[in-house]
Order: structure tokens, then C-alpha cells, then sequence
């Protein structure tokens, strides 16, 4: 038998999730950059790959994505125990499921790191395929978090 709770949250607790996912998005795509400018270190030679190498891109870019893989797992956990505690439910919307596709991509590109360490060139491109689906995922889960938010402000002033 399931205890079915029902609280009333705090009406600013409904924004912590969306402040969140935008700095996560913006984590994001800045991840994607280190890895953008290591991928150029990788390439690069003479002077110029001196010169990169002094960014350390892929020690940023693989702390960043670490962030990011912890961040958003307790991110889309508490966007879901935050609507579950104020609804009684969780409501299956493309939102929930474009989170739970999210946290799936991002922990098997996050699971890819070790091969990728030992030059295996198909966990490589493996990892930034996930991560391109990944960023569009984010956009769209963008786009239907202000619906939700909207929808919630709509309720409250409207």
C-alpha cells in the first residue's frame, strides 16, 4: 500500500527547478565549448597547440560535465518530488519525458569517459552524438518548462 502525500509548498520552492535547468542549460553549453576547444588542442599543432594547451580545456570541460551530470540528476529529482509533493502526481507530460531521456543521455555520454581515455575513437564520437541530442532535448525542455511556469504564474495572477 502507497502513503499518497499532498503538501502545500512554499510558492517560490515552484521556481527552484526552473532557475536550475536554465543555469544547467548554460552549464551546457559551455561544457560543450571546453570540449569544442579540446577537440581544437587535439588537433592542433606547434605553436599554436602550445598555446591551447595552457587552457586546459579538458580538465575544465570534464569538471564541468561532472557538475553538470550531478547537478542535473538532482535537478530533474527535484522538479519531480517537487511536483509529486504539490500534486499528489506526477503528471506524464513531454517535459517529464524529455527530462528522464535527458538524465539516460547524459549518464551513458558521462559512462563513455574511461573509453574515450584510452583513444577508442567510437566512444568519442559517440559521446558528442549524445551530447548534440542532449542539447537539443535541453532546448525543447526549455521551451516546455516557461509553458509550465507560465501555466503556474497564469494560475496564481491570472
Amino acid at each position: 500500500m502507497f502513503l499518497l502525500l499532498e503538501f502545500d509548498i512554499p510558492f517560490w520552492l515552484n521556481f527552484v527547478h526552473p532557475t536550475l535547468m536554465v543555469g544547467l542549460l548554460a552549464l551546457t553549453l559551455y561544457a560543450g565549448y571546453l570540449g569544442y576547444q579540446h577537440r581544437q588542442t587535439r588537433l592542433a599543432t606547434g605553436p599554436e597547440k602550445k598555446e591551447l594547451i595552457k587552457g586546459k580545456f579538458l580538465q575544465r570541460h570534464y569538471e564541468a560535465g561532472s557538475l553538470l551530470l550531478a547537478l542535473m540528476v538532482l535537478g530533474a529529482i527535484c522538479g519531480m518530488g517537487a511536483t509529486y509533493l504539490a500534486n499528489g502526481k506526477l503528471f506524464v507530460s513531454p517535459h517529464l519525458l524529455a527530462g528522464l531521456g535527458m538524465i539516460g543521455l547524459i549518464a551513458t555520454s558521462a559512462s563513455l569517459v574511461p573509453f574515450m581515455r584510452k583513444g577508442n575513437y567510437v566512444a568519442r564520437y559517440t559521446h558528442i552524438g549524445l551530447n548534440t541530442v542532449l542539447v537539443g532535448l535541453f532546448a525543447w525542455q526549455a521551451v516546455t518548462g516557461v509553458q509550465i511556469v507560465q501555466k503556474l504564474l497564469s494560475s496564481v495572477f491570472g
